[in-house]
């Protein structure tokens, strides 16, 4: 990349921003099982608390995207990072709350909730700024290179999120316990120094290229990798041209990419529950546990997308096969594991092959159309990937109330009968042409 100077200090800044929203989210992700567990929540409302933010996410991502190159990159980086700290900030006040008994378990999660709509609603207005901002830095040569390695913040923000959390558990600050809530407190300060340094290094930006803008981010969420999907959405010339969910050229792909994410946000929203249960410790001993669990799984996840992807060079329809075969095994295996090392393993290769998928049924619906549909192709799979953590966390949740392995088995068994599906549905786009309308 051949961004100097100036431009290179901004770009470790908006990689920072990046990584502080996708690390401070999934580690107050992965510290929630303890917590509801800890105040006598029942699990469903744990996961109505991620199902409500991803929600707002998904709604909101597309808007604040919009007006990223309207009101200037900066004022929407700002209002994102805002949003992140005063929703934690207030996420922990309420947590707090319920800690210390002012307010029964019930009352400070249903406060809780309210903090995570704040997230929802406003910290998706800093990853489509932070993208346009870069994107307005770079020639067309350096850009997509410079986005995806900026779109890596995500995946690395899973990894030291969970990685983190259980070292930020806090003692007692005079007669008030922090607690499980001190992730939430810890990262809303590390929201406030980004917001800081954000305000005092960047200049207003309302005039960069009109060709540099921003796309709507994927909810960052515990397993959910980015897809890549809105570097292709930042890079692509806007066309004004649309394309339907249900066109023929990308249905198919779409599908592929609905299930898949369904079953991992399905099992990596209950993991944190199954390792309490399956190891049989106290809520707040399982948080080591539960994020050496986390933390492999994204790195595996991540291995497949960095490493083995690029090594293998695997066409579409070989990255969702051989993905979808790595998931049932995964899957199932995870939800009968009952030590620590087995179910460490068994969600890593379900992860594996879930890192396999998203990519895949990302570059073959891109694939499957022209230039001029690129960005409204890439805007479907976000919201694809998205949509499934509004609904995959509470689907899982219920299922696990009624029988621990039961998510995981309709996870191996979705993911199972996809492959079918995907051996006689999906086909590789011809090279050099788009796949042709039927």
């Amino acid at each position: 990349m051949a961004m100097h100077g100036r431009h290179d200090a901004t770009f470790a800044l908006m990689f920072m921003v990046m990584l502080t929203i996708a690390a401070g989210n999934t580690a107050l992700q992965s510290v929630l099982p303890a917590l509801g567990r800890s105040l006598g929540v029942r699990d469903a409302e744990v996961a109505l608390a991620f199902s409500i933010s991803a929600l707002f996410w998904v709604l909101a991502a597309p808007f604040w995207a919009d007006r990223s190159h309207r009101h200037g990159r900066r004022a929407m980086i700002l209002l994102g990072l805002g949003g992140y700290a005063v929703s934690l900030t207030l996420c922990g006040v309420f947590l707090a709350a319920g800690i210390n008994s002012w307010v029964g378990g019930g009352a400070a999660f249903l406060l809780f909730i309210v903090g995570r709509v704040i997230y929802g609603a406003f910290g998706a207005a800093a990853p489509p700024a932070v993208q346009a901002l870069v994107a307005g830095s770079t020639t067309r040569e350096e850009r997509t290179r410079a986005l995806t390695l900026l779109a890596s913040a995500f995946g690395l923000g899973t990894i030291l999120g969970p990685a983190l959390a259980p070292y930020l558990i806090l003692g007692a600050i005079g007669p008030i316990t922090i607690g499980l809530a001190g992730p939430a407190f810890v990262f809303a300060l590390f929201g406030v120094a980004m917001f800081v340094a954000v305000w005092r290094r960047l200049p207003d930006d309302r005039r960069l290229p009109a060709e540099a803008h921003g796309a709507a981010n994927a909810y960052p969420s515990i397993g959910g990798q980015s897809s890549g999907a809105s570097v292709t959405a930042a890079t692509a010339i806007e066309s004004g041209a649309r394309i339907g969910m249900l066109d023929v050229r990308i249905r198919a792909w779409l599908l592929v990419g609905l299930v898949m994410g369904h079953a991992q946000a399905m099992t990596g929203q209950v993991i944190g529950f199954l390792v309490i249960d399956r190891l049989g410790v106290a809520p707040v001993e399982a948080l080591g546990a539960t994020g050496l669990v986390l933390m492999t799984g994204a790195g595996a996840s991540l291995l497949a997308q960095w490493g083995l992807i690029p090594l293998l060079d695997l066409r579409p329809r070989a990255l969702v096969l051989v993905g979808l075969v790595l998931a049932v095994l995964g899957t199932w295996a995870t939800g009968r594991a009952t030590t620590l090392p087995a179910i460490a393993t068994g969600y890593a290769l379900a992860s594996l092959g879930f890192g396999f998928v998203r990519p895949g049924f990302t570059a073959g619906s891109s694939l499957a159309v022209g230039p001029a549909l690129q960005a409204s192709v890439a805007g479907k799979v976000t919201s694809i990937s998205g949509a499934s953590f509004v609904l995959g966390p509470s689907i899982g949740v219920a299922l696990y109330g009624w029988g621990h392995p039961l998510p995981y088995d309709a996870a191996a068994i979705a993911c199972a009968l996809l492959l079918p599906f995907g051996w006689r549905a999906l086909r590789d786009p011809a090279a050099g042409g788009e796949t042709p309308a039927a």
